[in-house]
């Protein structure tokens, strides 16, 4: 699915509404701060989580923090590349399945269903992207949510997925991302000014990504704000 395309998707509820469907504390959960920016948590009993990117981080982190405090709702969200057609950059997708009472209230907020997919690496090319939408059927493509959420159905933790396309399907990305990562997932930002340093031309690819991420980081964080808005 994609946003807008379901005929018989729920009429939007109220919003605000959702944190009565799940009191308690929230748990909101970015790989990176940039995924964050956009974000400011309304009051104490919701609780952003920077994990770190890839399925290891994402493990770990998730982990760490329902044994401090046990959620009632988890969100994993951030970026996501698109590669359906349809999806265009700073539009927000959800991706539900344990609990779909909260699908009326992600609608409300802003965001539409879709099919959302998750790798090991960063999909970097248009052929990467077209390699997945045929393999998968999926409309998105990002690396943490689908371990985060395993972790919460194990748990018996309500959980949803919401990420904001930062990259459409017929984009490349301006760097390689995956050869400038540490063995844990982090960027290593000698090797970025190295890259940079021989090939001076993608800094402006570069920069645009930087400021594409700023702007669709404040349309995901509106869309937050009005989910969990009291």
């Amino acid at each position: 699915m994609i946003p807008g395309a379901a005929a018989d998707s729920p009429k939007p509820a109220p919003k605000g509404a959702a944190r009565c469907l799940f009191p308690g504390e929230w748990l909101v959960c970015f790989a990176v701060k940039e995924e964050a920016a956009g974000f400011s948590p309304p009051d104490p009993s919701i609780r952003a989580l920077i994990t770190g990117m890839g399925r290891a981080n994402a493990e770990r982190a998730i982990a760490a923090a329902v044994s401090a405090h046990r959620p009632s709702l988890v969100l994993t969200c951030g970026f996501a590349g698109g590669l359906g057609p349809a999806l265009k950059r700073g539009m927000v997708v959800f991706s539900i399945d344990s609990d779909p009472a909260l699908e009326p209230f992600l609608v409300a907020a802003g965001a539409g269903p879709a099919n959302v997919y998750c790798v090991e690496r960063v999909a970097v090319s248009v052929l990467e992207k077209q390699q997945l939408r045929q393999k998968t059927g999926a409309d998105a493509v990002e690396m943490e949510s689908q371990h985060i959420r395993a972790f919460c159905r194990a748990k018996n933790i309500p959980s949803a997925t919401l990420r904001v396309i930062l990259d459409t399907a017929d984009e490349d990305l301006p760097l390689d991302f995956n050869q400038l990562m540490t063995a844990n997932q982090q960027m290593d930002f000698k090797k970025l000014a190295l890259v940079l340093l021989k090939h001076p031309g993608k800094i402006k690819g570069l920069l645009r990504l930087q400021k594409q991420s700023r702007e669709v980081a404040r349309k995901l964080g509106e869309i937050l704000t009005a989910l969990v808005s009291p």
